[in-house]
């Protein structure tokens, strides 16, 4: 095979994966409207729920011209020799080839972010603002910016110059180094994210002493789960939308609550929602999750040891003179279907999990608090209640509102 006919393969990858989200997209835009059925008849009322509609419309065609721009400028970029020309400005700068990557890494993701701005302004001031969800000031939107720069700089450059740097030294075999690298990463990442990332962008507080602790905690001892961490973060700050999460292991584990979750829901319906999160980590989940994570980087990382060092990736590209950086976009390029495979596997685990969960919450603490509690979340972020099944299986890592209703029912 030549480099020619490489770009073709590559170029069809994304005309492909482009009209099969197209099509799924369609598909799911023309459910919209469907009669609600019966168990979700509550969710909303007629104004609210044509209000949800509303919302669905305006982001399929939203992101129906996002899509479309991206793809055209993806393609445009290979076409025209877009990554030679970035190569090119990269070497002027230096001739190390850690220095090199990271300029031309650097250049296309601080270019392609500056592109993409316009949009994700106009969704969050625009549209999101429209149908009363933004909290996020322009100043917040600003530093969010520079601050996911900056770690985007810091932390994924470092990796990568690692990553290069494995390469130099160790030749094929670098995948293994990179893989432990990378494991290491982000088992630290499980554990301390909430410690360390979370507070550069949000507030975070301990949940207050008061009923709602009271009933955590009381609910808590009935399952044997040492729960002394509960927070609060200031999820307002950018949004009405609401949310709670798990993270860490061990004297680390804690759980998040968004202010807007305490808002939105009852203490019932709050360690009903809590207890469907403990469910996730006596289930095992996490570790699961984690551990899937860290093998598919591994597969990922081995089959790109058998691909990088031919030329033909680079020229594939339009970039005559081969290097890691640009290999490595070629790749991952031509690897998209394989992703999308492990993506869909993944997801049908996350659904399987989440049935699980919801179990463990029914069983031992209440279903009806937490039935209650997705559907008042729902509502009050406008949720597609009514989604293609094909989109649900292809897209979704949480089953519908109505499989989980009927589930917990059962």
């Amino acid at each position: 095979m030549n480099s020619q006919s490489l770009f073709y393969i590559i170029i069809g990858i994304i005309i492909i994966n482009f009209i099969v989200d197209k099509i799924l997209d369609a598909l799911n835009a023309k459910h919209f409207n469907d009669t609600l059925p019966e168990e979700l008849h509550d969710v909303y009322d007629s104004a609210a729920y044509k209000k949800s509609q509303n919302y669905k419309a305006t982001k399929y065609k939203f992101g129906l011209i996002t899509s479309t721009f991206s793809f055209l400028l993806t393609l445009g970029f290979l076409w025209f020799d877009g990554f030679e020309f970035v190569d090119n400005i990269a070497r002027s700068y230096s001739d190390n080839p850690i220095m090199i990557a990271l300029i031309f890494f650097g250049i296309i993701m601080v270019g392609s972010d500056i592109i993409t701005t316009p949009f994700s302004y106009y969704s969050t001031f625009v549209i999101e603002e429209k149908f009363g969800f933004n909290k996020t000031t322009k100043k917040t939107f600003v530093l969010d910016k520079i601050k996911g720069w900056l770690m985007t700089a810091i932390i994924g450059g470092g990796i990568l110059a690692l990553i290069i740097w494995f390469y130099q030294i160790t030749g094929k075999h670098f995948w293994l180094y990179a893989w432990g690298l990378v494991a290491v990463f982000t088992l630290f990442m499980n554990m301390f994210y909430s410690k360390l990332i979370v507070p550069l962008f949000n507030k975070q507080s301990p949940l207050e002493d008061g009923s709602l602790r009271d009933k955590i905690s009381a609910y808590a001892k009935t399952v044997g789960f040492k729960l002394d961490k509960i927070f609060v973060i200031d999820g307002s700050k950018r949004s009405t939308k609401a949310n709670a999460y798990f993270s860490g292991f061990g004297s680390e584990k804690r759980v998040t609550l968004y202010d807007t979750l305490i808002n939105d829901l009852d203490d019932e319906e709050i360690v009903a929602v809590l207890a469907h999160e403990v469910g996730h980590y006596k289930k095992k989940h996490i570790i699961f999750n984690l551990f899937a994570s860290i093998l598919l980087t591994g597969l990922t990382l081995f089959i790109l040891s058998l691909f990088i060092s031919e030329p033909i990736l680079s020229q594939a590209l339009g970039v005559e003179n081969p290097s890691f950086h640009v290999g490595l976009i070629a790749f991952g390029l031509l690897y998209a279907p394989i992703s999308e495979i492990t993506g869909l596997i993944m997801n049908v685990f996350s659904r399987k999990f989440e049935y699980q969960a919801d179990d463990y919450a029914k069983n031992t603490y209440k279903g009806e608090p937490l039935i209650t509690s997705l559907k008042k979340l729902s509502k009050n972020s406008l949720s597609n209640l009514t989604p293609h099944p094909a989109y649900v299986f292809m897209h979704y890592s949480h089953p519908t509102l109505l499989e989980r209703i009927r589930n917990l029912r059962s």
